[in-house]
């Protein structure tokens, strides 16, 4: 094998169905997330470079990836809305909350446009900072906030927001007060330690 051929017979192996994981949160399809893996292996691999880490290759699918996903979607936004999805059996036996959940977060982010899902895939999905999907997007910072946003709100219409107690938790930590000067009492005791006096 060459060397090329040693690269993408590891990355598959060891990064495969993290790919194929993302792919499906991207267009909310097993096949097509399949086909969007696959594309984009045979692109990146046209025009291998001897200097590629695993880490830089991964980085080059998942990039081109996402923008097939939304070139697909610009060309043929339309008939994609026509388009059975595939979706597990309504009447399927609940076998527990998180596989519910997955399900209906799937139904939620089938709501958003490309560039919304792009965004809540990236931020939430790949953990990447606004500043991080913006470069990967082609964005400014306020661009990518506005579909995040938007998404968010969209998505709250048809799943209880799961993301909300992470935002909350942020918000309140960035909006903290400041502790009252000097010790103060809770539960009957002093409770001045630890607090800036």
């Amino acid at each position: 094998m060459t060397e090329w051929s040693d690269q993408l017979a590891q990355l598959v192996r060891a990064r495969g169905a993290e790919l194929s994981r993302y792919g499906y949160l991207l267009c909310g399809d097993v096949t097509e997330g399949a086909d969007l893996v696959q594309e984009a292996l045979v692109r990146v691999f046209a025009r291998p470079r001897r200097s590629w880490t695993l880490g830089d290759v991964e980085g080059y699918v998942r990039r081109t990836m996402l923008n097939d996903f939304l070139d697909r979607r610009r060309r043929s936004q339309r008939f994609t809305r026509l388009l059975p999805r595939l979706t597990g059996p309504e009447t399927a036996p609940d076998h527990s909350g998180g596989a519910v959940r997955r399900l209906d977060v799937t139904d939620a982010l089938g709501t958003l446009s490309p560039r919304q899902r792009a965004c809540v895939v990236l931020r939430y999905y790949e953990d990447l900072p606004v500043a991080g999907v913006a470069e990967r997007m082609g964005l400014s910072q306020g661009a990518v906030k506005r579909y995040l946003s938007d998404g968010l709100a969209r998505m709250s219409t048809v799943v209880d927001a799961p993301w909300q107690e992470g935002a909350e938790q942020e918000s309140a930590e960035h909006a903290r007060p400041e502790p009252p000067a000097g010790p103060f009492r809770a539960g009957g005791r002093m409770a001045g330690k630890g607090i800036a006096q």
